[in-house]
């Protein structure tokens, strides 16, 4: 019995220096005046010694009872195994920490390093200093400012042919509550340039809006595509997630996203310029909607933690108020408003910017002439305008001829500084771009039989489509036939059968009395019954021999009783009808306000029903052939 309990209490000797050590034990023995009962012989006063060392209480002056004896070295051996079990854990935190602490010891020693490369310039080295040398030497070499920029307007007054819709800019801008803005109107006519200055014009008002640090940004429609992932949104904006996106290292190590701001944000303040806006998506169409009606930008994010205290208060800001976005939108697009997105559309106020006339077209060469220091013979301007309706192709046309004129006289000796660019010059600068003439049929002072000028449009563009026809008496009576060309569309065949019955209906003339030959002089396709008019007048032309005068031109659809209905983009006619050396056009009567204001050098003519339209068309003489029916055609004898 005493064998086993001087085993035990070896055996809590002996943990008891694996918990402490022999010295620390030792004087720890020595301090609570048990070292002595520990190196007893006798187990009691051994067990003595190792309560008062174990429990630390050198109150303890008698040896537990033998029948106690037992408990008592069980007591002691789940203290010494609960302190080795917390000894070992200890150990276990501590060597944890002192590994964290050496990882971020070298996370900061590297940070340092880093700070210090920055200071010094450490990251250079030959390589890099050599591209960055090779680099600002680009920077300083210019050839020369690009002719666009060199001879772009500085000024609103500087934009030709673009008053009224300049005006109409500026007004909507100006205002204390400005609006959102479409410009729609053909290529090259300033719609860009426009913007640009409107801003710059407005800041000067004292009750517009604008600050005088107002931004103008400015990006092309075609260059935004919607991303259905949402990973970037160069106009909206996005949200980099901290894993895979790229998002600052600091923000990684938190797992904390990072939003990414947009054109919207850059444009707060200002204005948001997009060219050709009817290219964009209409996905993206939609987005852009929202932020113009929340004025901020709303970010999301499966990432975003809002209890997470390493958010920095920005990110936390911008997701929960989101990103500001107050700006006022400006779109310029040469497509028609059905490109649009509706929804967008409603929410913003039109302003039309017109073709440019062949005498706007001329005053753009001859100032573009004139801030080049070079002279220019009298029909280059009129040659140019001939076969461009656009301001920058006129002026790139120009800049051209300039190069070609300078190209022809190096190396003549006593060459003057001033270059004269000549007729002959232009026309074969005109011939190696490829550019055919704008309006190939042109107003004649000869009247022909069979020959009408209807008007037509395209996009925003006006053209003068040349009528033709031909008829010779059939072999027999109801035996005639009639042909025209298929590529004029099924509107045209309409058209053409409406001008047989109301010819029929006014004259008794029977259409299939004779062979009848219609065609659309270089096969245009009309897509609306506008030349229902003109095909009227070309039928009865060709049946009844009666030369048509070719100053003037005619558009509106024509009904069954001989009535002249509206049609649309009477504007953009007119236009295609002045290209052609037109002044006089015939209108519906309900068109006559559209645009007879906008055209003053032009002659706009009203009419109501298709006997209004014969004194313009045939000549005093020619119309006493004409037999109508009575009170059929009232107004032939006026």
């Amino acid at each position: 019995m005493k064998m086993e309990l001087q085993r035990q209490l070896n055996a809590l000797i002996d943990m008891v220096n694996d918990i402490y050590g022999t010295e620390k034990m030792v004087l720890k023995a020595g301090k609570l005046e048990a070292l002595a009962l520990i190196r007893s012989r006798k187990p009691a006063q051994r067990l003595l010694g190792l309560q008062r060392l174990i429990l630390e209480n050198p109150t303890l002056a008698d040896p537990p009872p033998e029948e106690n004896i037992p408990a008592v070295i069980a007591e002691l051996e789940e203290i010494l195994a609960e302190r080795l079990a917390r000894r070992s854990l200890e150990e276990s935190l501590e060597h944890k920490i002192k590994m964290r602490i050496e990882e971020r010891h070298e996370d900061y020693l590297q940070e340092i390093k880093r700070q210090v490369i920055k200071e010094v310039g450490g990251v250079e080295n030959s390589q890099t200093l050599k591209k960055y040398a090779l680099t600002e030497k680009k920077f300083a070499l210019e050839l020369s400012r690009s002719a666009l920029e060199l001879l772009r307007p500085a000024s609103l007054e500087e934009i030709v042919g673009q008053e009224k819709g300049v005006a109409a800019l500026v007004s909507k801008l100006a205002s204390p509550h400005p609006q959102h803005i479409i410009l729609y109107g053909p290529p090259g006519v300033g719609k860009t340039t426009a913007a640009r200055l409107a801003l710059q014009h407005v800041k000067t008002i004292k009750y517009a809006p604008f600050a005088a640090e107002a931004p103008f940004v400015e990006v092309d429609g075609t260059t935004l595509r919607w991303d259905p992932r949402e990973i970037a949104n160069p106009l909206i904006g996005s949200v980099h997630d901290p894993i895979y996106q790229g998002a600052r290292r600091d923000l990684i190590e938190g797992g904390v996203p990072e939003p990414k701001l947009g054109l919207v944000s850059e444009a707060h303040g200002g204005i948001l310029f997009i060219d050709e806006i009817g290219e964009m998506d209409l996905s993206l169409q939609s987005k852009l909607l929202k932020v113009l009606e929340d004025k901020r930008v709303i970010f999301d994010s499966a990432y975003y933690d809002p209890l997470d205290p390493q958010v920095p208060k920005y990110i936390k800001m911008l997701f929960e108020k989101g990103a500001p976005a107050d700006f006022i939108l400006i779109g310029a697009t040469t497509r028609p408003p059905e490109a649009i997105s509706p929804a967008l559309r409603s929410r913003c106020s039109a302003v039309y910017f017109e073709p440019l006339t062949p005498a706007e077209i001329e005053a753009i060469v001859f100032a573009a002439a004139g801030r080049l220091k070079i002279k220019i013979e009298p029909a280059v301007a009129e040659l140019i305008s001939r076969y461009t309706s656009e301001g920058r192709q006129a002026v790139n046309l120009l800049v051209d001829g300039f190069g070609r004129a300078l190209y022809e006289e190096q190396g003549k000796e006593g060459r003057k500084q001033t270059c004269l660019i000549r007729t002959r010059l232009m026309q074969e600068v005109i011939r190696s771009n490829r550019l055919y003439p704008l309006s190939p049929a042109r107003a004649g002072e000869k009247a022909e039989i069979g020959r009408v000028f209807a008007l037509g449009v395209h996009g925003f563009t006006g053209t003068v489509l040349e009528i033709e026809a031909v008829a010779f008496p059939a072999a027999g009576p109801g035996k005639g036939s009639l042909r025209f060309n298929e590529t004029a569309g099924l509107m045209t065949r309409d058209s053409v059968f409406v001008a047989a019955t109301v010819l029929r209906r006014l004259s008794g003339l029977e259409i299939q009395d004779f062979d009848l030959h219609l065609n659309v002089v270089g096969g245009g396709n009309v897509n609306g019954p506008s030349a229902g008019a003109a095909i009227f007048i070309a039928i009865l032309s060709a049946i009844k021999h009666l030369p048509v005068r070719q100053d003037c031109a005619i558009t509106g659809e024509l009904s069954l009783r001989g009535l002249m209905k509206p049609v649309g983009g009477l504007t953009e006619k007119i236009y295609g009808a002045r290209l052609a050396n037109i002044k006089k056009v015939l209108v519906p009567e309900e068109n006559k306000d559209e645009s007879a204001k906008c055209f003053p050098d032009m002659k706009i003519v009203p009419a109501r029903e298709v006997s209004d339209l014969l004194p313009h068309f045939f000549h005093r003489a020619a119309l006493g052939k004409l037999f109508f029916k009575e009170g059929s055609a009232r107004g032939c004898n006026r």
